[in-house]
This record gives structure tokens, sequence and C-alpha cells, in this order.
């Protein structure tokens, strides 16, 4: 699958319960087929820039994505936050973008925050994508030499150390990185403390038997960070879901593999509707 022409997205300073947030906004192509929209929820630290390569391969639905505060263009919060408090925020801000429904996608970080969301507001949730995640502190962590990398704040800020370190940091392929170290901007050390203390304690194990939405785990077979293994947990506990697994994948599978997981993830989101109870023109909760 060729990659398609570039779009650019609307940024723009949103104020939401409060908290301002810089939002970007891929509009779907004119003429596009009725797809809901993706909402996208980044890595720790990632401002929403990161996941420009993927928005730019969906060019046929609109999709949206933020900076959590403190980082990218996000203000500082003054006060930390939770997954619940996040959760209703995204709720808020779909409201305001006119999105009563949408398919949720997470990678890492922000792939426990989709699962919260779409367990917090389920009736706003269509189908969910949970990539390179766990269910929160009930995980098998990864390598020691990748999480030591991955605490230190050169990655951020010094594109060297990123070269250097890809492969131990990330693990398998280490295509696309390039492109991946342009895009990343430092988040301020409140930002990152913060988005880190959100998700202390959490785990979704519990209430992942309930989650009863479609759901695709995309998981890399070499990766450092998140171990394949917490994918499979995951496909145990949410009930109506398929792994999806990346072969010679590091945790940034979704660059090194972009043409592969964009056709995984294009099969998924593009099938029919079952039918079920809250299907995509139920009215959103």
């Amino acid at each position: 699958m060729s990659r398609t022409r570039q779009r650019e997205p609307a940024i723009t300073m949103e104020t939401v319960d409060g908290r301002e947030l810089r939002v970007a906004h891929w509009k779907a192509e004119t003429g596009s087929a009725g797809h809901l929209p993706l909402l996208f929820f980044n890595g720790i630290g990632a401002n929403l820039e990161v996941a420009t390569p993927l928005a730019e391969r969906l060019p046929d639905r609109d999709f949206i994505t933020f900076d959590m505060p403190g980082v990218g263009g996000s203000p500082d919060p003054v006060i930390p936050y939770n997954a619940i408090l996040m959760a209703r925020i995204t709720a808020i801000l779909l409201k305001q973008f006119d999105m009563p429904q949408v398919d949720v996608m997470g990678v890492s970080w922000g792939g426990a925050m989709a699962q919260h969301f779409a367990l917090q507001h389920s009736g706003r949730v269509n189908r969910l994508i949970l990539a390179a995640t766990t269910p929160g502190m009930i995980m098998v962590p990864g390598k020691p030499e990748a999480l030591a990398k991955m605490a230190d704040p050169r990655r951020y800020i010094d594109p060297a150390f990123m070269q250097k370190h890809f492969k131990t940091l990330y693990g398998g392929s280490q295509e696309g990185s390039d492109g991946h170290v342009t895009r990343i901007k430092p988040p301020s050390k409140t930002g990152y403390f913060y988005q880190l203390f959100a998700m202390l304690g959490w785990t979704s194990a519990p209430f992942l038997p309930f989650l009863r939405k479609p759901t695709l785990i995309m998981m890399g077979a070499d990766d450092a960070i998140v171990p394949l293994v917490n994918g499979k947990l995951l496909a145990s506990l949410i009930p109506n879901s398929e792994m999806a697994v990346i072969e010679d994948g590091g945790h940034l599978f979704l660059l090194s593999h972009a043409e592969e997981c964009l056709d995984t993830i294009r099969e998924f989101l593009d099938r029919p509707d079952p039918g079920e109870a809250g299907g995509r023109n139920a009215a959103a909760a």
C-alpha cells in the first residue's frame, strides 16, 4: 500500500474543563466514505507531531489527538491528574468537535488511556485498537537496559543519544527512526512526571472482561519495553479481541512496519458492524 499524499492538520488551543490543550484535527478528504473519526492517545511524553505518519496514512477518516498537559504545546498542569479526569476531559473535547462516537487507538501509555476511556465512556466508543501496551500495574516489565534508557531525559533532547540507543531502547527494526527523532519535542519535567504519576497503581485488568467492544491488540515480537506476553494477557481478558503480532517489531513498530500495520488497522476498522447494541448509530452516552 503506497503512502497517501500529505494532509495538514488544523492545530488549535482548546479550553476543556478549564485546561488548555493543544489539539490536532486531520479532516477526512472530501468524498471519503463515512467512517467514524479516530481518536488517538499517544505514548508518554510524546507530542502530537509523533502521530503525523499514522494520520497521513488514514485520509478517509477524521483523526484527532492532543498533547497531554505539559507535553508538546499544552501548558503544564497546575495540579496532578489521573486517568478518570483525562477520560472526562477527552469526552468533553470530542463534544466540542461534534464527535459523539469514535474509534479509539492508543499506543503504550496511550494504550492504557484508551482502555480507560473505553471503559469509562463506553457509549462513545465503536472499536478499540491497543498497540504496544499493557493492562497497567499487572504487567510483565521490559528489559532493564531498555527501561533505564527510557528514564533518561536525553532521549527527548539529544537526537544523537536517541539514535545511538534506539535499538536498546525500542528493540526490533530501526526503520523510521530518523523521522521519529525529528518529530519529538521534549515535555516539561512537570508534564512528564504528572503523566507518569497519572497511571501510578492503575490497572484495567479487573474491568477488561466487561469491555465488549471489538478490540485489536497489536504487539511487536521484539518489543524491549512492552514484551509480547502483555498483549497475550490483554487478549485473555478482553472477550471480543484479536491479536496481531508484528515480527521483528520493536516498541515503535507502527513506524518501522508502517504499511503492514496500516493494512491491519484498515481491515479491522473497515469491517461491517456486527450490529450489536451500542453500535455506530447508538446515541452516545
